[in-house]
């Protein structure tokens, strides 16, 4: 597909100030997310000019580290993990910004020395006391950690002309409505609504952010966009991978917790919402809360009909053997837990009556991709869809979010030849091939949200609470019903046979990725 034009690319605010002068102050700042993440967007962010010229960074950890030791974990996580790898001629006046702080989370001499540190970086660096806090840390630790920062006086409010004070909260926020709430209670004890940045880095990749663009900046999709010319939806989030070293935590979560939650259901939101009559982040999450709000709770004496939950088994996967799921390191033999989860929803609403919404995730897949698929209706069975025994392949759109980030859709066309022979084709778009810049990372999207105040892409409580509503009851019928085995998928497969039933009870099939 051809290059986009730069002389017609249009650049919105979208409601984004820039970022002012700030610390990032990372909790947990020895873990994999900092090291894989958070160093590489902060570094990526500096090399495109998009930091604020005062900006520090301070890991807070446990480790018997100085700043130069940080500085040069650092420099080794950019070097091997960041998309954009070490300047030598940057990296001195980068690192010159980057900091430690020792201390436990329940340590309230830890905090203390943490301010004093933070206070003297301020006027190093020349920058107002503007902190945002990034915990990276379990969510047993979030209530002594917040309320440790309150006590040591590094939370500011939220009046005129003082210092911002933000939070960025990692998932999984709960594991289920119940530990959601008390999350949420314990940081609203400290921090206001306002302040508080509940991150799914799904809402950073490039495509999800351009649903709404492509929606709304569009005319020729959004009259299409309603039960009268949608058949149904598909959203896939596959993994390859088996659970590997976080069996431990997978044991307590699996594919619902882990992946319907948060990804697909924010994903479904930006799918399915109404228009939004500006894009300011309440107005946006308002219509993504209308999503939630219509989504059809699955009676507990239904959800076996509409739910399909499996573990993969032993299989092969790129020539390698995979052992199955409860034979994986730290997984309990007699393990319940789900690896792969189909559901069938329905958002009960005038736009979206009558269109079935298929969501389907999994571990040990044949391969890592995400994406939203738009299956129109057929057309009529007439003209050149009269042939009962060869049916049209009906209009596709998908919007691949991962690994190769684009569009596609599919359309039917005629084949050359005398004869009238129609055959579907794809007219396909992928952002690498139509833009010369390269796509950023999702965490450098929305580390540089926070620090410009913008919530858009953010989950607000609200909707977390209610994703969490409509998932808890799906567990508690699990939990009624006591299944003591699982449906087995070979992996490197598609998934179970009870997914593929499902969806061809209703006269469709999943799509091949």
């Amino acid at each position: 597909m051809a290059e986009a034009d730069e002389r017609n690319i249009r650049t919105l605010s979208l409601g984004r100030t820039t970022p002012q002068p700030n610390t990032l102050v990372i909790f947990g700042a020895a873990g994999d997310l900092t090291r894989r993440k958070l160093l590489p967007a902060v570094w990526n962010l500096k090399l495109d000019g998009l930091l604020p010229e005062n900006f520090a960074v301070v890991g807070f950890t446990r480790r018997d580290w100085d700043d130069q030791t940080f500085r040069e974990g650092a420099r080794e996580a950019v070097a091997k993990y960041s998309r954009r790898k070490v300047d030598a001629g940057k990296w001195p006046e980068f690192e010159k910004g980057l900091f430690h702080s020792k201390g436990a989370f329940d340590d309230p001499a830890a905090y203390a020395e943490l301010k004093r540190k933070l206070d003297e970086i301020d006027r190093e660096r020349g920058i107002p006391g503007n902190r945002v806090y990034y915990l990276s840390i379990p969510p047993s630790t979030i209530a002594t950690c917040v309320e440790e920062l309150q006590r040591a006086g590094l939370v500011e409010s939220l009046e005129p002309d003082r210092p911002f004070t933000r939070i960025i909260v990692e998932k999984p926020i709960g594991h289920d409505l119940e530990s959601a709430r008390r999350i949420n209670d314990d940081v609203a004890r400290v921090f206001d609504e306002r302040q508080v940045f509940r991150i799914d880095h799904y809402l950073g990749k490039e495509t999800v952010q351009s649903i709404l663009v492509l929606r709304f900046a569009n005319s020729i999709f959004e009259p299409l966009w309603n039960q009268k010319y949608i058949d149904h939806v598909q959203i896939t989030v596959s993994e390859e991978e088996g659970v590997g070293t976080r069996a431990g935590y997978y044991e307590e979560a699996g594919a619902l917790r882990d992946m319907v939650q948060n990804h697909i259901l924010q994903l479904l939101c930006l799918t399915a919402m109404e228009p939004p009559w500006s894009m300011s982040a309440d107005v946006v999450r308002d219509q993504k809360m209308g999503v939630l709000n219509c989504l059809r709770t699955i009676p507990a004496d239904e959800v076996d009909k509409h739910v399909v939950r499996a573990q993969y088994g032993p299989g092969k996967h790129g020539g390698n053997e995979v052992p199955g799921y409860r034979r994986e390191d730290r997984v309990k033999s007699d393990s319940t837990t789900e690896t792969y989860v189909a559901i069938k929803a329905w958002i009960d609403n005038w736009r979206w009556a009558g269109v079935p919404f298929y969501l389907r995730t999994g571990k040990a897949l044949p391969q890592r991709a995400s994406e939203i698929a738009i299956q129109f209706k057929p057309v009529p069975s007439i003209l050149f869809n009269a042939e009962p025994n060869g049916a049209l392949e009906p209009n596709v759109l998908v919007l691949r979010i991962q690994p190769d980030e684009g569009l596609s859709l599919q359309i039917a066309t005629k084949a050359p030849g005398p004869r009238v022979r129609i055959s579907p084709v794809q007219m396909d778009f992928q952002y690498g091939e139509a833009f010369r810049d390269e796509s950023p990372e999702a965490y450098e999207r929305l580390l540089l949200d926070v620090m410009a105040g913008d919530a858009t892409l953010f989950m607000r409580r609200d909707a977390v609470e209610a994703s969490w509503a409509w998932v808890t009851g799906i567990l508690d019928a699990w939990k009624q019903g006591g299944a003591r085995w699982l449906p087995e998928y070979a992996a490197g497969s598609w998934g179970p046979v009870e997914a593929d039933r499902m969806i061809q009870n209703d006269g469709r099939r999943w799509r091949e990725l």
